[in-house]
């Protein structure tokens, strides 16, 4: 007659694993490999994301938006042959479409942490993991809600203080503080050395370390293989940025 092996149960809370991830990620994630858990955590993150579009909208207005859609296309090579009446036209519809799009987007934010979930799952296992699925969204959420928190507040500060005329609508997307080398350069000229040099980011980082410190703990791998999965993840996150400031003619 076979053993079975004793299940382990959490030791922390869910509020307490994301106040734990903070201070200390390596005590978080040997709680989240003994019970997966992201659902508070990710509701944290999605309205965070969520928050940011609302107040960076009604920071520059509509009229403010509908002059960086202008400027936009006006930038993008697609958009070389369509005539003013054609470009208010889209203008005037990605209007109306991001007036929804801003009340959605924390729903889209939540259903991208099952897929990032599952690049984690699937990498880990490559590599020999012995985590489940659950445990990829978890390294996921949590490897995102520091970054996430400290940046969306420290962003919030900004964009309260500084001008609405001063702000670059599509280049704030994500974010208004670029803690990153794309500072030294005219985003608006360059859009894919920006976006590739604003891959080198203190937030985007800190979040990586994070990951591999979830993926060695919750998978059971080694540093190396652990880091190698983020980098993988983290350079084809960069190529898909990359083609869409390509196309899109603004940093991404």
């Amino acid at each position: 007659m076979t053993e079975t092996a004793p299940i382990e149960e959490p030791q922390m809370s869910e509020i307490g694993t994301i106040e734990g991830v903070f201070f200390d990620p390596n005590a978080t994630f040997e709680d989240l490999r003994r019970k997966p858990r992201f659902l508070i955590g990710g509701v944290i993150v999605a309205l965070l994301v969520g928050l940011w579009g609302f107040g960076l909208y009604y920071k520059v207005g509509e009229s403010g938006f509908r002059s960086a859609l202008l400027e936009q296309f006006e930038r993008s090579p697609q958009a070389a042959s369509l005539s003013p009446e054609q470009k208010n036209a889209a203008v005037d519809m990605q209007v109306k479409l991001q007036f929804y799009i801003r009340f959605a987007i924390p729903v889209f934010v939540f259903v991208s942490f099952f897929i990032g979930g599952l690049f984690y799952f699937l990498g880990a296992k490559a590599f020999g993991g012995s985590g489940g699925y659950l445990h990829g969204v978890s390294v996921w959420v949590y490897s995102t809600i520091p970054p996430a928190v400290v940046g969306t507040l420290a962003n919030f500060i900004v964009l309260i203080l500084k001008p609405a005329e001063e702000i670059d609508f599509f280049g704030s997307q994500r974010g208004l503080i670029q803690a990153n080398p794309s500072f030294f350069i005219d985003g608006k000229s360059q859009p894919v050395l920006a976006t590739i040099l604003a891959t080198f980011d203190i937030f985007m980082i800190w979040g990586w370390i994070l990951a591999a410190i979830g993926l060695r703990i919750t998978n059971r791998l080694s540093s190396a293989s652990a880091w190698t999965i983020v980098i993988i993840f983290a350079l084809f996150g960069t190529l898909i940025r990359v083609a869409g400031a390509y196309f899109g003619g603004a940093p991404n």
